[in-house]
Formats: C-alpha cells, structure tokens, sequence
C-alpha cells in the first residue's frame, strides 16, 4: 500500500525557518513593548518632577524679587538716624510706583514696635496697630533681614495675606522700623501663568497647597481663591501628596491612574503638586508598539519568502539529480551523465556517480554483485540495529536502568543527528566580503531631489513638519541615483526628527565649485551638540539635543552615508546656523559643465 505523501525536504527546513523567526519575533515583541512602557513612563515621571519644580522655582523667584525691592525701599527711609515723620513716609510711598505694582495690597511703614504708621492703601484701624506678636513680625526683629511670611489672614481685612518686612536700620545698625508689603492671595497670584502646560505643550493637573494651614492656595479648577483640603481619603492625589512621597502613581476620582510628583517650597510651607494620566505614557508606547509589530511582521513574511526561495533553489539540483538517476535506473543502458557543477556535495556526488557509471560497463557482474552486497549488508545491519535501538528505547525488552537507557538513546539521537548534518549541508559561504558595488552614471538632478520629497512628506506630515525642495538649472550628476537617494533620505529622516513643530525641511542645490554640486538638507532645530562634532558620521553614535528627550535609532545611518558618498567619489559634513545643514558633494557630468557655464555666460 502506498504511503501518504509527504513534505519534502526543503519545505520542511522552510518551516523550520519560518516557525524559528516567528516565535523569536514574538519574544522580542513582547519584551519590547514592556520596555517601551516602562521607558515612556520613567519619562513622563521625570517630566512632572521638572515641571513640579521650575513652578516652585519661579514663585521663588518672585517672592526674592519683592524681598529685594521692599529691601531697597527700606535702605533709603533712615534720616538722620530716625524715621521721618509721617507726612514725609506718605509721601515716599506714594512715588513708590514700581512697589505699588509688586505688592498691589498695600505698602506699610512700621515703627520698631511693629506698629503701622505709614500706608498707602487706607484701611480704617490698621494704623496705629501693633503687630509685633506675628511670628513673621518676631522672626525679621531677632534676624534683622528680610522676612516673607506664611499665608496668614489679615487682622483688619480678614483677607488672606502675604506680608513682606524689611528692617530700616541706622548706618551703625540701629532698627528703626520695617517697611512692608503685601499681597491679596485672593487677587493676586505668584503662580506663573502658563504653569498648566508643561513641556511639548502636554496638559496635567496642578494643585498647591499650604500643608501648615491645611489649604489649597490653588485647586486645580481654575480658581486662585483660598480652599480648604477636603478630608482624608476624599482625594488620593492630596493624600499622596501630603504623605512626603515625592513621586508615584495613584488612583483619580474617576478611577482613572495618574502619574504625579510634588516639590516643596519651604519659605512658604507650599506643596507643589503635578500630575497626568497615566494613558500619556501608554498611548505612545502602544503606537510605537504597533508599528514595531508592523514592521516585524513585514520582515517575517519576507524571511519566509526569502527562505522558502533559497532552500527550495539549493535542493533543485539534488531533484534533478534525483530524477536523472531514477531514469538511469529504469533504462541502465543509457549513458546519461550528472552535471558535475553546483555546490561541492552536489558536484562530490555527481563526479563520484558518473566515475561509477563509468565503471559500470567494465564490472558487469562485479557491479551487480557489489551492489546486491552493499545493499544486503549495509542495508539488513542498519534496519536490524535500528529496529534492536528502537526496542531498547521503548521498554519491549524489559526495563533498561539509568545508564543503559541513556547510552541507547545517545546512539539513536547521534545517528539522528548525523543524518540530519548530511542532509543539511548547504552552501552558505555566498556571504558577503565587505564591498558593496555602485553604478556611476550621469543622473539627472530633479527627479532625484523630486523623489526625496515625495517619498518622505508622510513621516514629514507625521512630525507636522513641512518639507520642501529648492534648486535651480543644474547639470547632471556622476553618481548611484539609489546610493544617493540613499544618503537624502538618511538626511532628511534625521532633519525630521529633529525639527520643531511647524518647521521647514528644505533640500536645496547648487554649483559649490567648478565640478562639483553641493546638496544640503537643513532644519530649523537645535542644531548639532560641539561635544557631539567629532563622532557626527562613526558608527553607533547618536547625540541628545533639548529636553531629556532623546531621539532614538541605531546611529549607523550618518555612517552608511559617508562609507556610499566614498564610492561615488563624493564627500559628506555639515554646519550648524539656525538649525543643522547636512550636505553632500557630488561630481558633475564634465560633459554638461561647459554647456551649463555657456547657459549661465548668455543670461
């Protein structure tokens, strides 16, 4: 009865093949997206933390610009070594126009009691008042220096306050009083105004609090006015806040995960807090995830492709071979020969083959009997051995112990093994030695830099980068078109990614010597690091511009332009102005540079 058919050979090592890269690919995919997330979110954590203290950091910054001002305010009140009268403090504060615009609330004059004796905003009652049993009253006559309290309520106002003292001394040290300042919490704010947008334009939620009082100075919902903390538990991204972890993630109101860091303030015992969902990580990384598995998948059909072709083209010739003999075999008269070409287990084979058919006539009976013993022989021991193996192995016999069991199994993977070694050995030694051959023609200019718009204005329009070309009546170029699109692409991909939004790419060409053309691709980014210039166009190199951002990729692609301009007798640099400009030179057809230089002598 006939067997069933088979897979063959070759489409078995297909297989193989095609299940190895799709199960290596799988790994590798999901370990990527994993490192994706976790790289997006350490990202977008460090992001809030900067965010969290450059708005601490600018209302600092405010706060000692006020101290200083007040400061020299108070420097030139001391006459002759008293305050002035009252007439003569109104009337100092009433020129004050710059204090006026830093402290709106109102600016005071205080004796060395603490009480007011000089204002220029009225307040009925508030002069005459003493106010020395304030700790920030206290704190600037022990330390004699410029003090900003904590928010504090008004005592005439009932408002919440920031007040600013400084001491107004002698020139031999003497205190004569403070002038102050303050601020209306309520109706003005220290917080800079674009503090909800963070880097790249990303939006999060923000929220200050003053842990001494237990309020929130700002809410996040878009009012500056005085509230108070709601109770513990009501708000997890209050609590964490509060808890002294600087950075983590915690669970919205709405159920939804936020990423949030604090920074302290400690002059005014404010938190300053940043969040934002947790999805700005995920998204990202997702999308990046998506096209890596695209690609991937891309690249795994095409090995499957490329490796179905190869295998099934190196065992053609062992088919053929296979159906030359079986022929021979059905007509032994003929006097067919093996080509003795291919690769040198198929010519061993073939050479070896025809020596015996070339034999066969002289050995007649010889021959037959050979054969008939070679396939008794070989054939009868190798079937008995690997029946007797077979029988071992299964236990028929009786139970083999550890040892015995182990030695029969070694046999039969060794002879699996060097069964698969023979049928396997393929020529693999077409791998290439290092050069890589190019075709230097003469090519038109336009349709090259035409082509590098048009096939990179998707990742341009991706970036919201807008690409375009600029050059005039050039002759034809000496070079590879391919190589050389090759090296434009490598620039304008990198001229991308590096632009900022709404950018321009610009390719653009012209004469840069007497048989030379010069094609440059410029940006409008941050240029090239001057740390970074020597290391522009080796291998595995990559630079990190702006941000903690970085640009990611393998850093061979600035290489592989300089190792193809090479083979066009071409050269490659750059310089930085306003942005980065990559340029390469290539050689002008000498046929056409006369025609052109008469062209340009006629205009």
């Amino acid at each position: 009865m006939r067997s069933r058919k088979s897979l063959s050979l070759s489409s078995r090592v297909a297989v193989i093949i095609v299940i190895g890269s799709l199960a290596t690919v799988s790994a590798v995919i999901a370990i990527a997206y994993q490192a994706l997330v976790q790289d997006f979110e350490d990202l977008l954590t460090q992001r809030q933390i900067l965010e969290a203290a450059r708005t601490s950091e600018q209302v600092d910054q405010k706060l000692q610009l006020r101290l200083n001002s007040l400061s020299a305010f108070a420097s030139q009140l001391a006459d002759n070594d008293r305050l002035p009268d009252q007439p003569a403090l109104s009337d100092a504060l009433a020129r004050q126009t710059t204090l006026r615009d830093l402290f709106p609330a109102a600016l005071l004059i205080f004796d060395d009691k603490g009480c007011a004796v000089a204002e220029n905003v009225y307040v009925p009652k508030r002069i005459g008042t003493c106010y020395l049993d304030r700790p920030h009253f206290q704190e600037a006559l022990e330390a004699r220096r410029p003090i900003v309290s904590k928010p504090i309520i008004g005592r005439t106002t009932g408002r919440p306050l920031l007040s600013f003292l400084a001491p107004i001394e002698t020139d031999d040290g003497d205190l004569l009083g403070f002038a102050g300042g303050t601020l209306d919490l309520g109706k003005t704010s220290l917080l800079p105004e674009n503090r909800h947008r963070g880097f790249g334009g990303s939006r999060g939620i923000e929220r200050i609090i003053d842990t001494e009082n237990f309020l929130y100075v700002d809410s996040g919902k878009g009012s500056q006015n005085i509230e108070s903390l709601p109770d513990p538990g009501t708000d997890t991204l209050t609590d964490a806040a509060l808890s002294g972890i600087t950075f983590g993630q915690v669970s919205g109101q709405d159920g939804q995960l936020l990423i949030y860091a604090t920074n302290h303030l400690q002059r005014l015992g404010w938190v300053f807090v940043r969040a934002v969902p947790y999805e700005q990580a995920t998204t990202p990384a997702r999308q990046s995830f998506i096209q890596f598995f695209n690609i991937s998948l891309l690249i795994t059909l095409a090995i499957a492709a490329v490796s179905f072709l190869l295998v099934r083209t190196t065992m053609s010739p062992l088919d053929r071979m296979t159906g030359r003999i079986r022929r021979m075999a059905e007509n032994p008269d003929s006097a067919m020969r093996l080509n003795e070409s291919g690769i040198p287990e198929v010519s061993n084979l073939s050479s070896a083959f025809n020596q015996l058919l070339e034999e066969r006539d002289n050995l007649g009976r010889l021959k037959d009997h050979f054969m008939s013993s070679v396939s008794h022989e070989l054939r009868t021991p190798l079937t008995s051995l690997t029946g007797a193996l077979k029988l071992l192995t299964s236990g028929v016999t009786g139970q083999l112990n550890d040892k015995s069991r182990e030695m029969a199994n070694l046999a039969l993977r060794n002879g699996e093994r060097l069964q698969l070694l023979v049928s396997d050995l393929l020529d693999f030694n077409k791998l290439s030695d290092g050069s890589l051959k190019v075709r230097i023609r003469s090519e038109a200019i336009q349709p090259i830099l035409q082509g590098a718009v048009e096939d990179n204005n998707t990742m341009a329009a991706e970036h919201e980068v807008r690409l375009v070309s600029d050059s005039g009546d050039l002759p034809p170029l000496l070079c590879d078109k391919h190589r050389l699109r090759q090296i434009l692409d490598n620039y304008v991909s990198n001229a991308i990614k590096f632009s900022p939004q709404a950018g321009v790419v610009r390719i653009s060409a012209g004469l840069h010597s007497a048989d030379c053309v010069r094609i440059t691709v410029s940006d409008q980014g941050s240029g090239v690091p001057d740390s970074f210039a020597d290391s522009v166009f080796k291998r595995f190199a990559q630079a990190e511009t702006g941000t903690t951002r970085s640009v990611k990729g393998t850093g061979l692609g600035l290489a592989i332009c300089a190792e193809l301009a090479k083979l066009m007798n071409a050269g490659v640099g750059y310089y930085n102005n306003k942005g980065a400009h990559f340029w390469v030179d290539i050689p002008a057809s000498r046929e056409t540079l006369l025609t052109h230089a008469d062209k340009e002598t006629d205009r």
